[in-house]
C-alpha cells in the first residue's frame, strides 16, 4: 500500500496477522500436554492460517491451538506432539497455499483448524476473489484430514476494526471492516458447511472484547492469550466431536 509509513508495515500483514509482525513460522515449543488416560494412538494436529493462528505476541503455549490441544489433552487425548503449525503474521489465502506447498505437511492429521482471509479483506481483496481461494484452502485442509472433512474445524476472522490499532487512524472505517469481514465470513460458512466441515463464529467475540484491557498485546491488535483462551474453550465441543470423543463426567 502506497503511502504507509514503514513503521505501519510491521504492523501490517494483518491477519490471523494482518499486519507484518513477522512471526515466522518455525516449528512452535512443545506444548506441556498431559500423558494420554485413555489408552490408544497419539492423534496429529495441523493448524493453517495467519498471525491469529501463530499467535502474533504471545508465548507458543498461549496461542489457540495449543490451548485446545492442551484442553483435549486434559481430557485424556494424547497429542504425538504439539500442533504443527503452518502460518505467519501477515498472511494472505495465496501466500497461505504456496507456503502449505512448501512445507508440505505429512498427513493424515487427526484434527486440522484453518483461520485464514484478514490480510486478504485488509489488501482491498473482495470476497469474489477470496471464496475460491480459501475453497482451495479448505479442500487442502480435509486433503490433510485424511479427506474426513468432520475432522477440520474453519475459524471466522476476527474484527480488527474494533481494536486500539484501528482507532488509532482515521484511515480505518471500522463499520466497513465489519461489513467486509462478514461478507467474507458468509462466504467462508457457506463453503465449509457445505463440504461437510465445522465453521466455528470467533468474530463476535472479538467484537465483545473490543479494546478491552487485557484483550489485546502490545501491538494494540492482536488478541491476547486470554482471549484466545475463550477460542479453545469455543472450539473444544466441535474438537471433541471431530475425534469422537465426549466431555469428561
Amino acid at each position: 500500500m502506497r503511502g504507509i509509513p514503514l513503521a505501519l508495515w510491521a504492523v501490517v500483514g494483518l491477519t490471523g496477522g494482518f499486519f507484518a509482525f513477522g512471526a515466522a513460522f518455525a516449528a512452535p515449543a512443545p506444548a506441556k500436554i498431559p500423558a494420554n488416560r485413555q489408552g490408544g494412538t497419539s492423534l496429529r494436529y495441523l493448524a493453517l492460517g495467519d498471525s491469529y493462528t501463530i499467535g502474533e505476541g504471545v508465548e507458543p503455549a498461549e496461542r489457540w491451538p495449543h490451548q485446545l490441544a492442551a484442553l483435549l489433552a486434559a481430557e485424556g487425548l494424547r497429542f504425538e506432539t504439539a500442533p504443527e503449525i503452518v502460518a505467519r503474521t501477515g498472511w494472505t489465502t495465496d501466500e497461505l497455499s504456496a507456503a502449505i506447498s512448501e512445507a508440505k505437511p505429512k498427513g493424515p492429521f487427526d484434527l486440522v483448524t484453518l483461520l485464514i482471509g484478514v490480510n486478504d479483506q485488509f489488501r482491498g481483496r473482495g470476497v469474489e476473489a477470496y471464496r475460491p481461494e480459501f475453497r482451495r484452502l479448505l479442500q487442502a485442509a480435509i486433503g490433510f484430514a485424511g479427506n474426513r472433512p468432520e475432522r477440520v474445524i474453519v475459524l471466522s476472522i476476527p474484527d480488527w476494526g474494533v481494536t486500539s490499532f484501528a482507532a488509532s487512524s482515521e484511515r480505518f472505517v471500522p463499520e466497513r471492516i465489519a461489513r467486509e469481514i462478514d461478507a467474507f465470513d458468509a462466504a467462508a460458512k457457506a463453503e465449509t458447511e457445505g463440504a461437510g466441515a465445522a465453521f466455528l463464529d470467533v468474530t463476535e467475540e472479538t467484537r465483545t472484547a473490543g479494546r478491552k484491557a487485557g484483550e489485546l498485546v502490545d501491538d494494540g491488535l492482536h488478541p491476547s492469550g486470554r482471549q484466545y483462551e475463550r477460542w479453545a474453550q469455543a472450539a473444544l465441543p466441535l474438537a471433541r466431536r471431530s475425534l469422537g470423543s465426549r466431555p469428561p463426567r
